[in-house]
């Protein structure tokens, strides 16, 4: 068992434990020792994104490798990927990434990538943890042994061109008018020049972040606010990011969400075509919706299943050999470009297709017919199984014997956030919503 990792690195409220400047010191020391192994010294990178404690963890942090010899090479603000990429560029031997994601600004998170760009594995971060709280004290080095803090100024321009890169030759994005709701977070300045670099009118929304604003009314939770603005300014799409930028919420021309499920599905139709998605197959979790399978079959393709979390979609894809994977959510993978959810890549892959096909985004969503699905969040005061719990279980099976064969029930504690997710999916919105409401009353009873 881990103590402090969790399903996305370590998170919580900042400032207070685990999420505070002494264990994030500590955390820095052990992450040294634990990567400087056979070579004479470890180097990692640290990134972050907008939120006011980025700046107070991010030294805390990098004073903790530079005490136990290992050298830092920051980046400053920039999305999560970016981190995973320059990680891997610059030769590091990891990277770590300061963000809580989707989480409100008072929220902060500390998780780690591999010299590969890739999420560590639990085994690596529990090793890291038994450094961490081993009672024998990490060596204190001296002298020019001492770790160097260096900044890497043009850390922008080499995530901008690599991105650049993904973009399908010989096209670009002129006579196009995009809105782009960058959350106030880690995106807000790499992702309208990367969009107008590439010729578009970009109109942007919510790149003015003060510390606090990271995530509020804004970004894929409310995309009714990219929504508005599409239809106001009769763009041809609306792009929705988080705060650290690893996914994406597109809005099509009429105003209507596009969410994951369908953006993998008119993808993968387009690897279908070019002969380039492997076994026709890509990789979602248990929440993704049943018309996603349907819309695969269709392809002579195949959606595999996963446990919620893009590490279990990537962990998958490799093991396979796959190249696209993801999440409703937005968190989209493509392996053929980058090692994790990618929210501007994803963006550049929907436009290429559009592009391409000279199609709207409402058409392109139409290869996928959605099931009507209900999530519903109940917060509780301590995180548990409710399948544990006999009455919220009763609760469960009567309501999987109402709804039949005809769709599904999912009920889960969060990895990230207090909640409890009720998801039910069938053919009748109305049937659904009742049976979702009724499980939700029994958890937030029992465990609220």
């Amino acid at each position: 068992m881990r103590r402090l990792f969790g399903t996305d690195g370590i998170r919580g409220v900042a400032n207070l434990h685990p999420m505070t400047p002494e264990l994030a010191f500590q955390l820095g020391k052990a992450a040294a020792t634990f990567f400087k192994k056979d070579t004479e010294k470890a180097s990692l990178t640290i990134g972050r994104d907008t939120r006011l404690s980025g700046p107070m963890l991010e030294e805390a942090i990098s004073s903790g490798i530079s005490s136990a010899g290992g050298d830092v090479f920051k980046l400053g603000i920039l999305p999560t990927p970016a981190i995973a990429y320059l990680t891997k560029s610059l030769k590091a031997d990891a990277g770590i990434v300061i963000s809580a994601s989707h989480n409100p600004y008072y929220d902060n998170g500390i998780k780690f990538f591999s010299r590969r760009g890739f999420k560590l594995s639990d085994d690596y971060e529990k090793k890291i943890e038994e450094l961490l709280f081993r009672k024998k004290k990490v060596p204190r080095p001296t002298g020019k042994r001492i770790g160097r803090i260096c900044p890497i100024d043009d850390a922008p321009k080499r995530y901008e061109g690599f991105v650049l890169k993904s973009f399908h030759r010989g096209l670009n994005l002129r006579g196009y008018r995009i809105v782009v709701d960058c959350a106030n977070g880690a995106t807000y300045q790499v992702a309208p020049q990367i969009l107008r670099e590439l010729g578009a009118e970009v109109i942007v929304l919510n790149n003015k972040s003060d510390g606090t604003n990271i995530n509020e009314n804004c970004g894929p939770l409310y995309p009714e606010v990219t929504r508005k603005r599409v239809l106001k300014e009769k763009a041809d799409v609306g792009i929705s990011l988080d705060g650290d930028g690893d996914r994406v919420i597109p809005i099509d021309e009429k105003g209507e969400v596009v969410d994951g499920d369908q953006v993998m599905a008119f993808c993968a139709q387009e690897l279908i075509r070019m002969e380039r998605l492997p076994k026709k197959t890509l990789v979602a979790t248990v929440m993704s919706n049943l018309g996603l399978d349907l819309a695969l079959e269709r392809m002579g393709g195949e959606v595999l299943r996963t446990p919620v979390g893009d590490r279990y979609v990537l962990d998958k894809m490799l093991r396979e050999n796959l190249t696209l994977g993801g999440e409703q959510s937005g968190h989209i993978i493509f392996l053929e470009h980058n090692t994790t959810g990618d929210g501007i890549i994803t963006t550049l892959r929907i436009l290429s297709i559009m592009k391409r096909r000279n199609k709207p985004l409402s058409e392109l969503a139409q290869v996928m017919e959605k099931f009507p699905q209900v999530l519903i969040n109940v917060r509780v005061k301590k995180k548990k199984s409710p399948l544990k719990v006999p009455e919220i279980k009763k609760e469960i099976e009567r309501a999987e014997k109402k709804l039949g064969s005809g769709g599904r029930i999912l009920v889960r504690p969060s990895g990230t956030e207090p909640f409890i997710r009720v998801m039910v999916e069938g053919r009748e919105r109305e049937e659904i919503e009742t049976i979702a409401r009724d499980i939700s009353k029994v958890i937030k009873k029992k465990l609220s």
